[in-house]
């Protein structure tokens, strides 16, 4: 079976402007290995689907199976052009070969001629305030947990679990984890809505689970490209005690977390299984 070709782009208006004075969006594509690296600038009054499928074409000899995107406002013109050239668009934060070329860019922008001296940051993306999780899909109980770097490769990939999502990348050991390290994580007891909101989180789909402090404390759940959820809050001290436990872990692990969703604490059946890590 031959491997997937996939590509990362970011498609959006830079502080530049062309001679007309209008202003330039950039396409930037390039590979997960970043051998393949393709810059084009194009002027606003010209940005399309139609545009972007033209460029697309001159990016590599062949074309990808899948391009990642990680902006919120390049992601319709991308997926449009990408329905138009047979290409599967994958919204994702995790596009980490082109996020690094975009912070080693920052600064190049200030050199160029048609630099309009406008503050610009290339990957902080406006996110809205945290929305509480729809009533319907609360659970009934949940806990801070820990399992070993070992347990999280061993024990869950076996397992009958309806939605379990472990990325190849954030596997414990691609991380250069030790076996015995402690992947924090994060147990909701569901109850009768355990499967219901196991398919909501995979909708969602997840990307970190953070300790928010504040008056009350909270966990809020970073999803999608910029959505965010409160999972909890609570102002009980020993609860906080271990929320502050739990990110001191997600430091030692290099980020990696998990959460896990059953009906119950009998540990006999699981609803949904996700590997994480902080972006």
């Amino acid at each position: 079976m031959m491997a997937q070709i996939v590509w990362q782009a970011d498609f959006y208006r830079r502080p530049l402007r062309d001679a007309a004075g209008q202003t330039l969006w950039e396409l930037l594509v390039c590979d997960l290995t970043r051998t393949v690296e393709f810059v084009a600038l194009c002027p606003q009054s010209q940005v399309n689907a139609h545009w972007l499928v033209e460029q697309l074409q001159h990016v590599a000899d062949k074309m990808p199976d899948t391009i990642q995107v990680f902006r919120p406002q390049s992601l319709s013109l991308i997926t449009a052009a990408g329905e138009q050239l047979g290409i599967t668009v994958e919204a994702t934060r995790r596009t980490d070969a082109l996020k690094q070329w975009l912070q080693e860019r920052s600064s190049l922008y200030r050199s160029m001629d048609n630099y309009t001296g406008e503050a610009y940051d290339l990957l902080t993306l406006e996110k809205p305030p945290p929305t509480p999780l729809p009533e319907k899909l609360w659970g009934e109980q949940w806990r801070f947990a820990a399992l070993s770097a070992k347990d999280v490769e061993e024990a869950f990939q076996e397992r009958p679990i309806p939605i379990l999502n472990m990325p190849p990348a954030l596997m414990p050991l691609q991380l250069g984890l030790a076996s015995n390290i402690a992947i924090p994580g994060v147990i909701i007891y569901g109850g009768r809505q355990s499967m219901r909101l196991a398919r909501w989180l995979q909708e969602a789909n997840p990307v970190s689970l953070n300790y928010i402090a504040g008056a009350p404390d909270g966990l809020v759940l970073e999803a999608g490209l910029v959505d965010r959820w409160i999972v909890a809050t609570f102002e009980d001290r020993e609860v906080s005690t271990s929320a502050q436990n739990y990110e001191q872990r997600k430091q030692q692990s290099k980020g990696l977390h998990f959460l896990l969703v059953q009906p119950d604490n009998s540990d006999i059946t699981f609803s949904g299984f996700w590997l994480l890590r902080q972006d």
